[in-house]
């Protein structure tokens, strides 16, 4: 009876082993497990906050209308690097999803991604998100330089980095709703 035991948990392991090996399953399979270990993010301690050292950025949305940062100056920034094919962006973009439905018209949503326009409106529509998306015409302003996908910054009022998240993680938790709810009052 233990030897029986003992190949069924062999057997499953290879299975797993075999799921991760085979691209059209491994990346649904990355998708549950980011979903699974993703908390709410971390909020910086003001002391320890970086302000964004200027808005001289360029950003073009996906109907290629020129957009500069400097527009979303003095408000409550999201801002998340992000890309089609990353297993952790698409993960965290349902939570991303419903809470834009809610703060879309106080919070500044920025998507931005360096892939062609066609690749990420495909992307949401296919979907079903309506997050804001843009790509990059020059480069981001210091210290906002996602090197790693995904990476988000929330950016409060006077320029200060409240939340700066590398990875997948809960944005509609309702420890970060109250964070938000903190930045639209101040």
């Amino acid at each position: 009876m233990k030897l029986f035991k003992n190949q069924w948990s062999n057997i499953i392991f290879i299975v797993v082993i075999l799921a991760m090996i085979i691209p059209q399953t491994r990346k649904p399979i990355q998708i549950f497990v980011n979903k699974l270990i993703s908390f709410a993010p971390s909020v910086n301690d003001e002391e320890d906050r970086e302000k964004i050292a200027n808005y001289n950025w360029v950003l073009e949305d996906s109907r290629e209308k020129r957009v500069e940062f400097e527009e979303f100056k003095n408000e409550v920034v999201i801002l998340n690097f992000w890309a089609t094919w990353c297993p952790p962006c698409i993960a965290e973009m349902p939570s991303f999803q419903e809470l834009y439905e809610d703060y879309g018209e106080k919070v500044t949503f920025l998507f931005v991604s360096s892939e062609h326009h066609e690749t990420t409106d495909g992307f949401m529509k296919r979907k079903r998100f309506s997050l804001p998306s843009y790509k990059m015409l020059t480069k981001a302003p210091e210290p906002m330089i996602g090197k790693t996908l995904p990476t988000t910054y929330v950016i409060a009022k006077d320029g200060s980095i409240v939340v700066d998240k590398v990875g997948a993680a809960d944005w509609n938790s309702d420890s970060f709703r109250k964070t938000l709810d903190k930045l639209l009052a101040e």
